[in-house]
């Protein structure tokens, strides 16, 4: 009888890959680092928060993983973590920089491409975190997956009067006619003032040559009476002489 042997059997990955990056893999390998052997969940939560730039990127290559392993092996999410995670130099692309005296240096543009590979916990594993969780007070809180559903909208209350409703649409609208025929009648007064100032300015100025002209009138009333207090001199003056005369 051949003796039988228990062998483990692997447990089947899924992976997601971004190429040609354009980040050196020397900025990438830090940030895999961080998420390799943690669940999903807090692989996410880990990316969210990095402040590494090239973090959101590697986050949605998580996601796309994820996504992967639901829909091509049917696994959920929560019996998913990261197996492995790594950035590979991509093809660099050279370019030149003017320098001092006539010479130029070389700059490279450094490209990456990125995998992540998932996989299912073994059952031992599973069962142990969930007596874990069972053991803390209930399933571990899960975050919101990508497809959120839309909200419900509230009911609507018909128990109110429509009427109120309409009425204040009404006294909204007449509102913004008397606005209006405020705004015309503030803009006819500020014509009207000006119209006024016009006439005043033109009565003054009509009013300046009669000024002048009093003066004149009253010069020539005084060369009239002068004239007059002449006469009078010169007629009393031939009766004095013929007076003079018979004495």
């Amino acid at each position: 009888m051949a003796d039988t042997m228990a062998t483990d059997v692997a447990p089947r990955e899924t992976a997601a890959r971004l190429r040609h990056l354009r980040t050196s893999p020397t900025k990438i390998r830090p940030v895999l680092k961080l998420i390799v052997g943690k669940d999903v969940l807090n692989a996410r939560d880990t990316l969210r928060l990095c402040e590494r730039g090239v973090a959101d990127e590697v986050g949605k290559l998580l996601d796309s993983a994820i996504a992967n392993a639901e829909h091509n092996d049917s696994v959920p999410e929560d019996e998913l973590f990261v197996t492995r995670a790594f950035a590979d130099e991509g093809p660099t692309q050279k370019r030149w920089r003017p320098r001092a005296r006539g010479r130029g240096t070389r700059i490279r543009k450094r490209t990456s491409h990125i995998t992540i590979v998932v996989a299912r916990f073994a059952d031992d594993e599973l069962e142990r975190r969930r007596r874990r969780e069972a053991a803390a007070g209930g399933p571990a809180r899960r975050r919101p997956t990508r497809r959120r559903t839309p909200k419900a909208e509230p009911e609507h209350d018909h128990e109110h009067d429509h009427a109120e409703d309409e009425g204040a649409a009404e006294q909204s609208a007449d509102d913004k006619p008397a606005k209006k025929s405020t705004a015309k009648k503030a803009a006819k007064k500020s014509t009207a003032k000006k119209s006024t100032a016009k006439k005043s300015t033109a009565k003054k100025s009509t009013a300046e040559p009669a000024s002048d002209d009093k003066p004149a009138k009253k010069s020539t009333a005084k060369k009239a009476a002068t004239k007059t207090t002449a006469k009078k001199s010169a007629a009393k003056k031939p009766a004095a002489a013929d007076e003079d005369k018979d004495a």
